[in-house]
């Protein structure tokens, strides 16, 4: 078996520009220097992907189950890499299993399971994603309430004891429940601090920026919005270029119009970025789900607990793609940069999200019309249309 892979024919984009007559080059996993399509090492495996687009794998920072598999419900390697194998069908070469608010226990478990994915190098683990529990019980969403609370001493130490062990470490809070102080030594230990789930005023928000916040979750979703005399969170995110935000592009948990406001709107150097929010029904024929003991109902492309909250999403990565570049007009190059080389950027994952020289030869063969062939994780096809 060679360690050197060449693939020829492909429309190249690169996370930036698009290259033509190019074959991509991969050696040990990595991307090496673009060359000729005449070009190929004699003992290089040699694909030819004519009339195909080759694009950076899809980065998930945001995503709570798929494949039938849903994280809080199984916090193990076993659930994780589940996961990971339904959304690579999708293209998302890299993710973050999410876990939503849950007891100390799941918890628990969870940084567990994410140490020993990380130890194994499960193809497409990227990292974790802590969503609560340490919320707004005013914004909780479809968070358990009986279950949100603010983070204690404990709370703190566990996570530091964990910080580095299990990749990359996202965690989402609400100034409510988490003082500045906390957040200093959350990002001091590695974690990357998201605000979310929250009533905070556009003020506290650049507090808890100065205090190492760098990101928002779903933006416009389960959050103070943007008002004439206090901007909110949203104004907050979208003003504050220290801030990149997460943004779930489904068509029902933000309307196209104010999506189309927030890009035009957003101060950089900051970006949006696309999430799924995806649950476990991502690849199956499944109606619904249960968490914390109730039940998710499945319809339409929407999933719903009983009052009709809005409970995680069901859609994959290339979806919200087509969506960004066909519902929302936005080029396909700048669909794909929001779900490749900014969530890249925003979880500090440098060598992914991009394909050059040295980058992790993580990507995707899509069709010109945007329809799935192949994925690729460190030059290695993990699914086959």
């Amino acid at each position: 078996m060679t360690d050197r892979l060449t693939i020829a024919g492909a429309r190249i984009f690169d996370g930036s520009h698009w290259h033509q007559g190019q074959t991509l080059q991969v050696e040990n996993g990595r991307v090496a220097p673009f060359g000729g399509e005449e070009n190929s090492s004699d003992d290089a495996v040699a694909l030819d992907a004519g009339g195909l687009l080759l694009v950076p794998g899809f980065i998930d920072l945001q995503v709570n189950g798929g494949g039938g598999v849903q994280f809080n419900n199984s916090a193990d390697e076993a659930g994780i890499a589940a996961i990971c194998a339904a959304h690579a069908r999708f293209g998302t070469t890299a993710l973050l299993p999410t876990l939503i608010t849950d007891t100390p226990g799941i918890s628990t478990l969870a940084l567990a399971a994410g140490i020993q994915a990380a130890r194994r190098g499960i193809p497409g683990y990227l990292g974790l994603h802590l969503e609560g529990p340490h919320l707004s019980q005013a914004r909780k969403g479809t968070h358990d309430p009986a279950l949100i609370r603010p983070m204690t001493e404990i709370d703190l130490q566990r996570l530091l004891t964990d910080a580095g062990k299990f990749g990359k470490a996202l965690i989402t809070i609400a100034p409510e429940s988490v003082t500045p102080s906390q957040v200093e030594q959350l990002c001091a230990a590695g974690y990357r601090v998201s605000l979310g789930h929250s009533e905070a005023s556009c003020d506290t928000v650049g507090d808890y920026v100065a205090a190492g916040a760098s990101m928002i979750t779903h933006l416009f979703n389960a959050m103070s919005p943007l008002t004439h005399r206090e901007p909110g969170m949203v104004g907050a995110a979208l003003s504050n270029g220290a801030l990149n935000c997460g943004l779930i592009a489904d068509g029902f948990h933000v309307d196209p119009i104010a999506i189309g406001i927030a890009l035009r709107a957003k101060t950089g150097p900051g970006h949006i970025f696309l999430v799924t929010d995806a649950m476990s029904t991502i690849g199956t024929d499944d109606i619904g789900l249960e968490l914390n003991g109730r039940q998710i109902f499945r319809e339409g492309g929407r999933l719903t607990l009983a009052d009709g909250t809005l409970a995680g999403a069901d859609i994959d990565m290339l979806s919200c793609v087509r969506y960004a570049h066909e519902k929302l007009g936005l080029p396909l190059e700048e669909a794909l940069r929001m779900a490749s080389t900014y969530p890249a950027e925003a979880i500090g994952a440098a060598n992914k999200g991009r394909l050059e020289p040295g980058s992790d030869a993580d990507f995707v063969l899509l069709t010109p019309e945007l329809e799935i062939v192949s994925t690729w994780i460190g030059g290695q096809c993990v699914f086959n249309a």
